[in-house]
């Protein structure tokens, strides 16, 4: 039996493009869609649209996660779950990758018979990151090189949901938006993202559709997803192609990039007037002096939502991308910094 993707009991989650609500579309690390039927079968059918690595969808069926290879062009059909006997099934798929793909849900089939049951809650929390390849979990699985620099792959090892954003939000029971790309610097131009025509934070923050492979981009509504904290992970990448803050911390070049940064993180407080935002980087390998340019703009702000947090190894705990030990030690330090602010319907 068909499923319309715009069913009540259906419960989605993260920066999702629905303007058709029949075919929604994932373009964020995290974006998801849960729901729980009783049945035997449930079979999933996705478009995928390709710009670069192998792309991967993840599932957790019933508390076990899944993966599912995704054809770089046309449909994928993935088979979610296909047992002999009806019973109470919760299923959740997710966006396990940043737009190094987009991913259109086109049909979702339950077994004849079967029975859709009210959506799960979510939870009351709610939580925005807007962050580079750290925060999307890219080569997160990747533990047998835990403080090392990565191996070679070809995106096989990435996962959102172990990236330390997801896992925070997990830990303080929260709903996330997870607005992380991978490469990302904060200024169109810089960073490893779609490089030589490096699109940056600035350009990809009010968006839902960034990636200009994939076409036009699009502007996303931001009434429809209040957070209560918005964490800002942006000044890892922005060293490359020329670490002019390691350099020289006065020069032109430094002091432009603080003022844009003080713009970026004055946007996001006209967006969410109430949202306690927390300013980081991340154990990735980088020079303080961007830790520094940080802090100093939380200073010069003077706006008592807005503090700079700094993790235990801070810019020092490895050379490659965070593995899941690393994303939990990340996450864990982090939960411990939200839970000591009194933020406004944060324990409501």
């Amino acid at each position: 039996m068909k499923i319309k993707l715009d069913r009540k009991e259906l419960s989605y989650s993260g920066r999702i493009d629905m303007e058709n609500p029949l075919k929604p579309e994932f373009i964020f690390p995290a974006s998801s869609l849960r729901f729980r039927f009783y049945g035997k079968a449930a079979m999933l059918k996705v478009t995928n649209k390709h710009c670069y690595w192998k792309n991967v969808l993840g599932a957790i069926v019933d508390g076990a996660q899944k993966r599912y290879e995704l054809n770089d062009k046309g449909e994928t059909s993935i088979i979610l779950l296909d047992e002999a006997q009806d019973s109470e099934h919760d299923v959740m798929i997710f966006k396990r990758m940043d737009s190094c793909h987009e991913l259109v849900l086109e049909e979702l089939d339950l077994s004849a018979g079967s029975l859709l049951l009210p959506a799960p809650e979510k939870p009351k929390r709610r939580i925005e990151v807007y962050g580079d390849s750290v925060s999307a979990g890219e080569v997160s699985e990747a533990v047998h090189c835990i403080g090392k620099e990565d191996p070679e792959h070809n995106g096989e090892f990435s996962n959102s949901w172990y990236s330390y954003a997801w896992i925070a939000a997990r830990k303080l029971n929260a709903e996330i938006h997870d607005i992380a790309q991978g490469g990302v610097a904060l200024l169109d131009g810089t960073g490893w993202f779609l490089e030589p025509n490096a699109v940056g934070m600035e350009t990809v923050w009010d968006k839902v559709h960034y990636n200009p492979v994939f076409g036009k981009q699009t502007q996303w509504d931001f009434s429809k997803y209040i957070p209560h904290v918005v964490i800002v992970a942006i000044g890892q990448n922005d060293s490359h192609p020329e670490d002019y803050m390691k350099n020289n911390y006065a020069c032109a070049k430094a002091c432009f990039w603080k003022e844009k940064y003080r713009a970026f993180i004055g946007n996001i407080r006209d967006k969410y007037p109430k949202a306690q935002i927390v300013c980081c980087t991340t154990l990735l390998n980088h020079d303080v002096a961007w830790d520094d340019a940080i802090d100093q703009v939380c200073y010069e702000m003077a706006d008592e939502r807005v503090s700079h947090f700094m993790f235990h190894r801070n810019g020092r705990g490895t050379p490659g991308h965070l593995r899941i030990p690393e994303a939990e030690e990340m996450a864990e330090e982090l939960g411990m910094y939200l839970e000591s602010f009194h933020i406004e319907g944060w324990n409501n």
